[in-house]
């Protein structure tokens, strides 16, 4: 029996996949035009549009606005990788500067021991073709071996040390081959160690692994006049048992080929007598060298790159106090301290603005860059420059670019200023083993510091009283400092106060002050009577002259970044971002990103809904956000009945949707889904929460009931 025709329509509205119609203009046919009742209906579930020409102007306005959005993205983008470059080229120099007083004593070190093994026996040509080693005297069978204590708990601050150790010996003839602890393993025997060692030297490795193909290829003319020397960078991961072997095997051959090793020790010279036989100890001949602590190294790394603009960025009080405590929390590893500061610096030009100004630092002429940046900016977004919290009490009358120029600049200059007299604080704590890192924690504290009356419009600096230790101990050190200390801090300060005139002036007349020895003595003896409160300046020992001219100068130039007018341009501040990136709370960040999947999938469909749920998501972001009405538990039948809602009222729009298609075919009509589907559908979200850890599955004392386990936006 054939279907009545009043079935057609309800055969297209039952097409819940609108997305396999397609849609084309409708022919000019009577029986395509919808009827007055249809109309009506399609008219009224469309919003009210504006006239054509206004819609054609705010859709050009947002074509506009996303484009601007993206070219301020890309300039962020570009800015972070010259600004990060240029903070990593920093690190890779001062790293190399510290690490070559070493490198240049390994090399000599490795020098003398090819001297010394020549000078006992020098064999001859007929000799070295030999496949054999030369009998000798067993002194004679001693490998030179330098142990380098590098003093690092983690070895992830060793891999570049003992990468630029190689490059420097190679660089200065030396053969060179590195084995790691992996190829001194038991897996890989003596055998792999040998045959990783030849073929780091040798161009053609035989089948088999033999020492006598090392002596062939050492007897060549260009070979025969240089060492080599293994590199060995982490002795305490390596087995004693494979270690041992290979040096009594090449131990045996030292005169034909002068091998000499260098071996990383991580933690205490005593290393080699834990891990090695006491025969394999005989045939080793050790000197013992010293890394940098990794204290030095820090302290170096934050005068470059924190202390003095190398690059324009910056951090906060917070953030550095963050990133200190995550230092000593890893062991003190310089790594982790650099890692964490270069996702700073990505957070910072990802969520500032701003942030793209920061190149106006690597340019030669700063500000006209930022003139020209900053007059190309839209309206809306200057605006927002001059909303900074920080430009609040501000006085700017005409909010120009020049007003930012102005004020970028006197923020670069107080910079400098106040990287200079940090640097005379940490000359002077030095001396009490003050370290740089806990000094620069202090000095960029905004609440030890205070702005002047609004008549002065002068910034000051340190606050007398506590909060301030290691500077106030670093200040003291002054008091109670050998003279001829005192005057080798005088001539760093000189140095550290070029740019300030009239502060380096004074410095200057207390170098040029003499006192004799009888002065000297009696300022000691004096000492213990003699008053703080009541010293005048002329009579004042010159201890107490540099004392408090460092505090005057702290007081008056020592000006956070956080105090200054922009400094969010430059400054990253939000170390709640950086805590969350660094430590991690996946079951936070999973449950964020299931409340706000359609801000990460930029759908249309789920961006007009607002503030309400979408039938559109995901079942297991719809199921999170339902979750969101309830408190520790939730009920498995409500939260079924809401779900159920959601789906059925997003099946009722895709049917009155296709109800008002003005397709003239007709496609197959597809069932609504059943309570069997979305049954099936809610179960398997909550699988997914559950395996996510979002919450917890019912109990057999409450099998209605589940219990969530993250709660917060």
């Amino acid at each position: 029996m054939a279907a009545p025709p009043g079935d057609a329509p309800l055969t297209a509205a039952n097409n819940i996949q609108p997305f396999f119609v397609l849609h084309k203009a409708a022919a000019a046919a009577a029986s395509s035009v919808p009827s007055s009742r249809a109309r009506r209906r399609i008219d009224a579930s469309l919003p009210s549009s504006p006239n054509p020409k206004s819609a054609k102007r705010s859709r050009d306005v947002d074509a506009q606005d996303e484009e601007d959005s993206e070219l301020y993205e890309q300039l962020r983008l570009e800015a972070f990788h010259r600004t990060w470059s240029k903070i990593q080229s920093t690190i890779d120099e001062v790293l190399r500067g510290i690490n070559l007083k070493l490198f240049d004593q390994v090399l000599q070190w490795a020098q003398e021991s090819f001297s010394a093994v020549r000078a006992v026996v020098k064999p001859c040509h007929a000799e070295l073709q030999q496949p054999y080693p030369l009998l000798t005297d067993v002194i004679c069978r001693r490998i030179p071996t330098a142990f380098v204590l590098t003093k690092n708990a983690e070895f992830v601050d060793d891999i570049t040390t003992f990468r630029d150790l190689a490059e420097h010996l190679h660089s200065n003839g030396c053969h060179l081959a590195k084995l790691s602890a992996a190829e001194l393993s038991v897996k890989h025997g003596v055998g792999g160690c040998l045959r990783s060692l030849l073929r780091q030297l040798l161009s053609d490795v035989p089948d088999v692994a033999d020492v006598s193909a090392l002596a062939s290829w050492y007897c060549e003319a260009e070979n025969y006049d240089q060492p080599i020397v293994v590199v060995i960078d982490d002795l305490e991961q390596c087995s004693g048992d494979v270690l041992g072997e290979l040096v009594m095997m090449l131990s045996e051959w030292v005169i034909k080929i002068p091998i000499l090793f260098v071996m990383g020790i991580a933690t205490t010279l005593d290393a080699p007598k834990k891990l090695l036989s006491s025969e394999a100890l005989q045939r080793l001949e050790p000197c013992k060298l010293t890394l940098g602590s990794p204290s030095d190294r820090m302290n170096a790394l934050v005068e470059a790159i924190l202390v003095k603009p190398c690059a324009g960025f910056c951090i906060s009080h917070e953030v550095a106090m963050f990133l200190r405590n995550y230092f000593f929390r890893h062991d003190g590893t310089i790594t982790s301290f650099i890692s964490a500061l270069k996702l700073a610096c990505s957070k910072h030009f990802s969520m500032e603005p701003l942030s793209f100004l920061c190149m106006g630092v690597l340019e030669e002429d700063c500000e006209e860059f930022w003139r020209d940046k900053f007059e190309a900016l839209p309206q809306v977004i200057q605006k927002n420059a001059f909303g900074l919290p920080s430009c609040s009490s501000a006085k700017n009358s005409s909010n120009s670019s020049n007003d930012v120029v102005k004020e970028l600049s006197k923020l670069l200059k107080f910079q400098k200023d106040w990287s200079s007299v940090l640097l005379c604080l940490y000359e002077a704590g030095r001396h009490d083993k003050v370290q740089l890192l806990d000094i620069f924690c202090e000095a960029v504290n905004p609440n030890l510091q205070t702005l002047n009356t609004p008549n002065s419009e002068k910034l000051t600096g340190v606050k007398p009283g506590s909060g301030n230790v290691f500077m106030a101990q670093a200040t003291n050190a002054t008091r109670y400092m050998p003279m001829e200390a005192l005057l080798h801090v005088f001539e760093v300060w000189s140095n550290h106060l070029k740019g300030m005139g009239e502060i380096n002036d004074k410095v200057k007349a207390l170098q040029s002050t003499t006192i004799d020895a009888d002065s000297v003595r009696a300022t000691k003896e004096k000492w213990t009577r003699r008053s703080t409160g009541t010293a005048g300046s002329g009579t004042a020992p010159l201890n107490d002259k540099a004392a408090m001219l460092l505090e005057d100068v702290t007081r008056k130039y020592l000006v956070p970044v956080e105090c200054l007018p922009f400094h969010e341009i430059i400054c990253f501040k939000n170390v709640n971002v950086l805590q969350s990136a660094l430590i991690g709370n996946p079951r936070r960040m999973v449950q964020l990103d299931l409340l706000k999947s359609q801000s990460h999938l930029k759908c249309s469909c789920c961006s007009r809904s607002g503030a309400a749920v979408s039938g559109s998501l995901h079942d297991t972001s719809i199921m999170c956000n339902l979750a969101q009405e309830y408190g520790d538990v939730i009920n498995l039948h409500d939260w079924y009945i809401s779900f159920e809602g959601i789906i059925n009222s997003r099946n009722s729009k895709v049917k009155r949707k296709s109800y008002g298609s003005p397709s003239k075919k007709k496609s197959k009509s597809t069932p609504p889904e059943g309570e069997a589907m979305i049954q099936a559908r809610f179960c398997r979200a909550v699988t997914e929460m559950q395996i996510t850890g979002l919450l917890r599955m019912p109990s057999k004392r409450r099998p209605d009931l589940v219990q969530r386990i993250a709660f917060g936006p």
